[in-house]
């Protein structure tokens, strides 16, 4: 039994197809320079998507794989913008069943079922564990993790990011076995005999008293406390609460989220305002279910960092539990938090390397939204309950 992975990456502009090729090449060339069994991409908007893609299925001998869209990159080297980065493994002990559903804009919770129903169907084994890569531009990105779950089971692992586009917010895009899509859900499913841990955690506490969602639809709060949502950050900031109005709440955001609450767990789930409009209503990048308990949070660098660094940590006491090493590292790290780091943004990276181990190959993006079981529980079954998040770090790991 064996696990061999290796990552590349590049950043040749003038050609798209040249630039997948490379990345997957590198990272062949780090296997030995075998066929490898799957690849995953993660790449800027800035390539023209098919060409890359293409160059990629070439380099990598027609592959399966999966991959999307970014709003940065990340490889244990750290962040980058405008690359490309693959990640080429090679196993005899894990089996990979990938899939895409389109079309998330009309349905989302259906397409996220449609999915993980088809490569269930698809796999020779039962399936392990589940990676997803959806657009949530056009439809509820919860309600796309609901419908995947419809398809496993409730109390299935399930793991992944958000497809980006490098902070514009227009449009975003899939890639599934040499295609790209967009408005679509990529997905795989692993099988077989390997270790594999999750960890999750944001590190932002709450710092206003618990408020009430009393009128909301999807992502879109109306009142708290029968107020205008906005309140919540006028009743904190008071006159400067003006400035909400005029300039981005995105902003205000990377430090100040609102914590949904998670029924009868002390645990929030992290929600980025993203507008708000001349009612005073509040569109969030996730949904915020009417009747939810809301307060308003507060983060900052070294908060974050803690939280990526106990995230790695439960990833690796969990595999040497089973007497386990990582031999790859999948990094589901939201746009938020780069934006909070600022020019530290590597900072992150090297404290999560620290812990994995610098040699372990780290391949990731920085997303428009996070998905993983709460607490990243992967051993007890009923306790594992995969949600949607943001501004929040998502480690999964394969080993043996």
């Amino acid at each position: 039994m064996a696990i061999y992975a290796g990552v590349g990456s590049s950043e040749n502009s003038a050609d798209s197809k040249q630039a997948g090729f490379e990345a997957c090449k590198k990272a062949i060339k780090k296997i030995g320079d075998e066929k490898p069994d799957f690849t995953f991409t993660f790449s800027s908007v800035a390539f023209n998507q098919e060409e890359l893609v293409s160059g990629v299925a070439e380099a990598s001998n027609e592959a399966p794989g999966i991959g999307c869209s970014d709003a940065g990159e990340i490889t244990s080297d750290g962040p980058n913008s405008k690359s490309v980065v693959v990640m080429a493994i090679k196993s005899d002990s894990i089996v990979f069943t990938s899939g895409l559903s389109e079309n998330i804009k009309s349905g989302a919770r259906e397409a996220g079922r449609a999915v993980a129903e088809s490569i269930k169907n698809k796999a020779k084994e039962p399936l392990r564990t589940f990676i997803m890569l959806p657009d949530v531009l056009t439809g509820n990105g919860a309600d796309t993790v609901r419908g995947v779950l419809d398809a496993l089971g409730a109390n299935f692992p399930v793991v992944g990011g958000a497809a980006g586009d490098d902070f514009l917010f227009k449009k975003t895009y899939q890639y599934c076995d040499g295609k790209v899509s967009s408005g679509a859900v990529a997905g795989v499913g692993l099988s077989g005999k390997f270790s594999f841990a999750i960890g999750v955690r944001h590190g932002w506490m709450p710092v206003s008293q618990p408020r009430k969602v009393t009128k909301s639809k999807g992502a879109v709060v109306h009142t708290i406390d029968n107020k205008p949502a906005i309140s919540v950050y006028e009743d904190y900031f008071g006159s400067k609460a003006e400035e909400l109005r005029k300039e981005p709440l995105a902003r205000m955001a990377i430090t100040y989220p609102l914590g949904l609450k998670v029924p009868d767990l002390d645990e929030y789930l992290i929600r980025d305002p993203i507008t708000v409009d001349e009612n005073g209503a509040i569109t969030c990048a996730a949904e915020i279910p009417e009747g939810s308990e809301v307060r308003l949070m507060i983060g900052s660098k070294e908060k974050a960092i803690e939280a990526a660094q106990y995230a790695a940590k439960k990833v690796m006491s969990d595999l040497e539990s089973e007497n386990a090493k990582p031999k790859f590292a999948l990094m589901f790290n939201c746009i938020a938090r780069e934006k909070l780091f600022a020019q530290k943004a590597k900072d992150e990276i090297d404290a999560v390397m620290e812990i994995l181990g610098k040699d372990v190959p780290l391949l990731g993006f920085y997303t428009y939204g996070e998905q993983a079981p709460l607490r990243g529980e992967t051993k007890n079954q009923k306790l594992i309950q995969p949600k949607f998040y943001n501004e929040t770090v998502v480690i999964f790991a394969g080993g043996e």
